[in-house]
């Protein structure tokens, strides 16, 4: 049975664009830089000025793409190990949430944790949230976030010690539907 949730409902948006802002900030913190470096949101900023209404909305979706695409590895990765990806990893990264207050107010930890159950249970995250309204502004940082821990977890149990595993995860994806 089809769900006006499913993912082939969902506009793609900008995934390239995504990757591009959650790799950074993933550098950003390996490179053992913590908050927000001025310089580097200021260039955020200006990457997002550049990219006009239309152009923000599609990072919205592809940042939900991006997710939805991270969740699936996870589950496709978890499923080999007898491991259910939403108990696996939704309480470890709503844990992660918690503890980050200035990132994740009270208010929106649910929110992004649904929106993980969403994803992690084949539903499109975006899809899944329209559902209750447009995103607020107070989501927005909160949203990038939960792409960049979801980023850095698989980061981490894929074992590789160049912390590019998901980076090259997506790239891999997307070269591949170019020469399709």
């Amino acid at each position: 049975m089809s769900s006006s949730c499913d993912p082939k409902h969902a506009p793609a948006g900008d995934v390239s664009a995504a990757l591009m802002v959650v790799d950074s900030r993933l550098k950003a913190v390996y490179d053992g830089k913590s908050g927000t470096d001025p310089e580097h949101q200021r260039m955020v900023n200006q990457f997002a000025a550049s990219m006009g209404p239309t152009g923000l909305k599609s990072l919205l979706d592809g940042t939900c793409t991006l997710i939805y695409m991270y969740m699936n590895w996870l589950r496709g990765t978890l499923e080999h190990h007898d491991e259910d990806v939403v108990e696996y990893v939704v309480p470890a990264l709503v844990g992660t949430m918690r503890m980050m207050p200035r990132t994740f107010s009270p208010e929106v930890v649910p929110t992004m944790a649904a929106l993980l159950v969403a994803a992690g249970t084949g539903l499109s995250p975006n899809l899944w949230r329209a559902q209750y309204g447009p995103w607020t502004d107070a989501e927005m940082n909160p949203l990038e976030a939960t792409a960049v821990l979801l980023a850095e977890h698989i980061n981490r149990i894929s074992g590789n010690d160049d912390n590019s595993f998901a980076t090259r995860l997506i790239a891999e994806v997307l070269s591949g539907l170019d020469r399709d």
